[in-house]
């Protein structure tokens, strides 16, 4: 099931872009939609807020109260992980959209083919990001976390914490090998970063690269070894602009 959520503030734009989408869904048989249509950005966060939020949205920059920007801002600080599609009538706001980690920005009038290719390649990350799990061993037993969902590892004492989306944690059993070996699944996806020692970050995450650390998500900063700011920030940054994972506009 993929649920989407629509965005605009124009009734005749909600219609229009709205059928596209239902029209969308009815040509791909195989894939569940459930789409929900909102006219405000404050109506969707409190509907994300209540659900967990939505896997795809596809948002109206230029709305009063809350642009389409703040509110993708927003949906991030929610730990909102969905990808982003902007729809706006014009270029201008396309530098702005890297600020809530767009997928894509498509013009208005927007073209239905260039559309569905677009929610098409989304729907692909959004399914591999699904398949994508790490199997932590715990003092319950073995647990399956979604890649997706895990913000940063650390070593924590004898062990491997893992930060998840929405504040959670979960710790591994005692560990006996090098923290590196630990995460190595982490490590083989192109979201996760070894950060030193002791941290490795997923890129989707982080808000800020700063001289001593990351910031990510939530307000949490994770140390960032010695000289590695320039490198990261470099990696950060094609992760967005150039990666199938991040998006690319």
């Amino acid at each position: 099931m993929i649920k989407l959520a629509l965005c605009d503030d124009e009734a005749e734009q909600r219609a229009a872009v709205g059928g596209l989408l239902g029209e969308y869904a009815a040509a791909r048989p195989g894939l569940a939609v459930k789409l929900s249509v909102f006219s405000s950005g404050r109506e969707l966060l409190a509907a994300a807020e209540e659900c967990g939020g939505f896997d795809l949205y596809v948002l109206d920059i230029v709305m009063p109260e809350l642009s389409g920007i703040d509110l993708g801002v927003r949906l991030r600080e929610l730990y909102s992980g969905g990808a982003i599609v902007y729809l706006t009538v014009s270029p201008e706001y396309a530098v702005d959209s890297y600020a809530a980690r767009a997928f894509h920005y498509l013009m208005k009038p927007v073209e239905p083919g260039r559309l569905y290719q677009v929610l098409d390649q989304a729907v692909a990350v959004l399914e591999k990001r699904r398949a994508a799990c790490v199997a932590v061993r715990t003092k319950d037993g073995l647990e399956r976390v979604r890649l997706d969902e895990v913000v940063y590892a650390e070593l924590a004492g004898r062990t491997v914490r893992y930060h998840l989306a929405g504040g959670g944690s979960l710790d591994s059993v005692t560990v006996r090998s090098p923290f590196q070996e630990e995460v190595a699944p982490l490590l083989a996806d192109p979201r996760f970063l070894l950060c030193g020692a002791s941290f490795a970050a997923n890129l989707f995450y982080v808000t800020a690269v700063e001289k001593g650390f990351l910031r990510m998500d939530g307000g949490a900063r994770v140390p960032l070894a010695r000289g590695l700011a320039a490198r990261v920030r470099q990696r950060w940054s094609d992760f967005w602009l150039n990666s199938t994972e991040g998006g690319t506009l």
